[in-house]
């Protein structure tokens, strides 16, 4: 029996594009044949439908997956203010234990072949008053694709981030450029320079360039990331 594979989705922000990038993973596995789920554990800013509460996010994620989990796995915490997790658990008196988390991934890992993960904000982004997403990823020990949002600023954004990863021992696998700025000036420039310097330092190769998708599309994006690849990375992982 083949053992079920799974990854850590971070960004270098809030807003660029983590959730994209995780749906087209989601599409890209699927069209490998492989059963393909999406959790998104920790989701702040949620609606309400019917009386059952939703988030984005995490519909999005549900749509783009060939097996959608069950709403208590895929999101453990659904927090209904759009603000920083620790602050809106804190008004909302729920406290975000890792532990849960790590128990609904093992849960979830056993109905799908491959689970992608999807942090919230950034790496560091608080969860409580000890803990940030970081202590997350590491509680789960899954291999890190970072996405990097192509704007002013991001090759800070981004080699901060790697090392923060790689700080924590986990595997950065990958990370994708996404062109949030379409007009970002010398947008090549800056991602060559990330590229070579994460693949210099990291070993972490580009898995793709989504460029600015209007509307976001997770198969359109999923056609610009090389999924073949990250699999062969994750593959390796387990071994």
């Amino acid at each position: 029996m083949t053992t079920p594979l799974s990854l850590f989705v971070t960004g270098t922000d809030t807003e660029i594009g983590k959730t994209l990038v995780s749906a087209a993973l989601l599409r890209g596995f699927t069209r490998a044949g492989l059963r393909a789920a999406g959790m998104k554990p920790i989701a702040a800013g949620a609606f309400e439908v019917s009386g059952v509460w939703h988030n984005e996010d995490a519909d999005l994620l549900d749509a783009a997956s060939s097996v959608v989990l069950p709403p208590m796995l895929r999101t453990p915490y659904l927090l209904k203010a759009p603000a920083a997790p620790h602050i809106v658990a804190a008004l909302e008196n729920v406290t975000l234990e890792i532990a849960h988390i790590v128990d609904c991934h093992v849960q979830a890992l056993e109905l799908a072949d491959i689970v992608v993960v999807e942090g919230v904000g950034g790496f560091r982004v608080p969860l409580t008053d000890v803990h940030d997403t970081a202590d997350l990823a590491l509680a789960l020990n899954l291999p890190v694709v970072l996405v990097v949002g192509m704007r002013l600023g991001c090759i800070s954004h981004a080699l901060l981030t790697a090392e923060a990863i790689a700080a924590r021992g986990l595997q950065l696998a990958g990370w994708v450029a996404n062109r949030v700025d379409p007009d970002m000036s010398f947008a090549d420039e800056n991602i060559a320079a990330i590229r070579d310097r994460l693949k210099r330092q990291y070993d972490a190769p580009l898995l793709g360039i989504v460029p600015h998708l209007t509307p976001a599309s997770a198969d359109a994006a999923a056609d610009c990331l090389d999924t073949t690849q990250l699999l062969q990375t994750l593959r390796a992982a387990q071994r």
